[in-house]
């Protein structure tokens, strides 16, 4: 089948019956290959030794293939898969095969590397390459889009039969009671946690490596079947329901684990995503650079810290928890008034620089405030340690608790907090970014200068885009002060090792999505889990953490959740395509053409 500059053939020129029948054979060689010994000894972590059991990265391809075979037997017909792939295309099949491909030969490849050679394979090991290599040549050999635009570049060319093309009309699904439509939202959001709770919980750095792969190539293969756009109607059309799902389904993870390890790093993932998403309101709204934006943290960190009633404290007054978080979110504020103030009437990179100084300057103040440099405030470089741990309506929140036969930690409190702070966030931003004071601030971001001309008071508007920037990130500022127990000035730096930091947090709302909810929030948990899990690979951690982040903006530049109109920025020759010239019947009126 051939379409304006695509056409549908295979990259191998394989019989398409023959092809379908060799992958299948593949996917199920693959699978039963992971039941099998992959090396003989148990150096390699997560024990791939044992015959008849599947462990560690084994499991990853199991579950790969498994996908694979799923889609291959949808692609031969059979009755009630057909739900799986309702664009029809064979592209998700290819996706699934890479995706399991990639899988194994990391495990293949780093058990070599990591052991000495390949002589410390087992045959398991050897046949589940082959036989994934195997799948994947002969998807390679089923109808697949083809770009045949002379202009496009090689790598384009190259490239569409794994990334595809944007689906067409997607079959029609059959009709669904509402609570059917539910039930299916629901269970999205729990195969979501379960996903998500397994992925951060991993034990190695190996396997989370394979984890990223496989579900990176699970996600595209999704999206390329039209699954996601199904799952996006229901959930535009029960929002209420999938706001409620989605927060029951972070609700629940806490009861997912059984140390507090990963639930510390949950806690530390939602401060630094509802930091990022108030970082959104001045970047992703109003178009405001600002490079200084984790110091409005430690304002609200350092505020908390000042009035918890440690005894590091050089006041001697313990807040409530709500008095401190109100006394920390307005300190905030009224720094980001005092530095907005004076210096919102600068645009782009002045501005940029500005907020750059501002940040720094913070970090040295905090420093400098020991009883030697400058009055004895924050103890300088030692910090506010010895921060005690919160107590709300009798409700310890440094003890454990024993909630429906599940003992959770301290950290699971703090969690649900944060959790309650982040909703929070999400509301304002989402009520801001809808009124009238939002769509003044896109205004803003798009072309000030015709914004002013149409009325709109841009100094009036900026200032409280960066105050309300400023508030948030006081505000969650306040928690982490209890979470960390200590703060100090070089907990808020411009760029670090491991965030929060002001180049993280800029990073978290660009690639997640400027201007959108759930990006900054998933750009914050990727730029957070990452380099946490990535400490395995010691000097070469930030080179590979590069590498991905160069590759996300090379096929993803508007962020991985976009609206709508950054994706018409970033790919505007997909929406600009001008029809053929057609000669209109004679004796049609009421069409001129103007003269030069």
């Amino acid at each position: 089948m051939t379409t304006t500059n695509h056409e549908t053939t295979p990259v191998i020129p394989l019989p398409e019956a023959g092809a379908r029948l060799t992958l299948a054979v593949g996917a199920i060689a693959t699978l039963a290959s992971t039941f099998l010994s992959w090396t003989y000894t148990t150096d390699f972590p997560g024990d791939l030794t044992v015959t008849g059991y599947p462990g560690g990265l084994q499991v990853l391809t199991l579950v790969g293939a498994a996908l694979t075979l799923l889609y291959a037997a949808a692609g031969f017909g059979i009755r009630g898969l057909g739900w799986l792939n309702p664009a029809g295309s064979n592209t998700p099949l290819l996706l699934m095969a890479l995706g399991t491909f990639a899988t194994t030969w990391f495990t293949v490849i780093a058990i070599a590397a990591e052991l000495g050679g390949i002589v410390n394979l087992d045959p398991g090991g050897f046949i589940a390459a082959a036989a994934s290599l195997i799948a994947l040549l002969a998807a390679l050999g089923l109808p697949l889009p083809r770009d045949t635009d002379p202009t496009s570049t090689g790598f384009a060319r190259a490239t569409t039969p794994i990334l595809g093309t944007a689906h067409g009309r997607l079959k029609q699904p059959k009709a669904l009671n509402s609570w059917a439509e539910i039930g299916i939202i629901i269970v999205a959001f729990a195969l979501g946690l379960f996903v998500a709770a397994y992925g951060i919980a991993t034990p190695y750095g190996e396997l989370f490596v394979g984890f990223l792969i496989l579900a990176g190539f699970a996600l595209g293969a999704l999206a390329r079947a039209g699954l996601t756009t199904r799952l996006k109607a229901l959930t535009t059309k029960h929002r209420q329901v999938t706001v409620g799902a989605a927060f029951a389904a972070a609700a629940v993870f806490p009861f997912t684990q059984k140390t507090d390890e990963f639930t510390l790093l949950a806690v530390s993932i939602l401060i630094f995503a509802t930091v990022a998403l108030g970082l959104n309101v001045v970047v992703g709204l109003a178009g405001l650079l600002d490079l200084g934006y984790v110091a409005f943290l430690g304002v609200g960190a350092y505020t908390a810290a000042l009035v918890s009633g440690t005894t590091a404290s050089t006041f001697d007054v313990k807040f409530p928890f709500w008095a401190a978080a109100l006394t920390g979110a307005a300190a905030s504020l009224i720094f980001g008034v005092l530095i907005g103030a004076p210096t919102l009437r600068l645009r782009g990179d002045y501005l940029a620089i500005v907020t750059l100084g501002f940040g720094e300057i913070f970090r040295i103040a905090m420093g400098n405030l020991d009883g030697t440099s400058g009055p004895n405030i924050t103890n300088g470089p030692n910090g506010i340690p010895n921060i005690p741990d919160l107590k709300i309506l009798g409700y310890d929140f440094g003890a454990e608790h024993t909630i429906l036969g599940f003992t959770l930690g301290s950290y699971a409190n703090y969690f649900w907090l944060m959790l309650l702070v982040t909703a929070l966030v999400v509301t304002i931003f989402a009520r801001a970014g809808n009124s009238r004071i939002g769509r003044a601030w896109v205004a803003i971001r798009e072309d000030e200068t015709a914004a002013t001309a149409m009325g709109i008071n841009g100094f009036r508007v900026k200032l409280i885009a960066f105050a309300l920037g400023a508030t948030l990130a006081g505000l969650a500022g306040t928690v982490q002060a209890h979470v960390q127990h200590t703060v100090v000035p070089e907990m808020y730096v411009f760029a670090g090792p491991v965030p929060p930091s002001s180049a993280f947090l800029l990073a978290a709302v660009i690639l997640g999505g400027m201007g959108t909810i759930t990006g900054p929030l998933l750009g914050a948990t990727l730029l957070y889990v990452i380099p946490t899990k990535l400490q395995f690979l010691n000097d070469y951690q930030l080179l590979f953490f590069g590498i991905a982040l160069v590759l996300l903006m090379r096929f993803r530049p508007e962020g991985i959740v976009a609206n709508k109109r950054q994706q018409l920025e970033y790919h505007e020759t997909d929406q600009l395509a001008v029809p053929e010239d057609t000669t209109l019947p004679e004796g049609t009126v009421g069409v001129s053409k103007a003269g030069a």
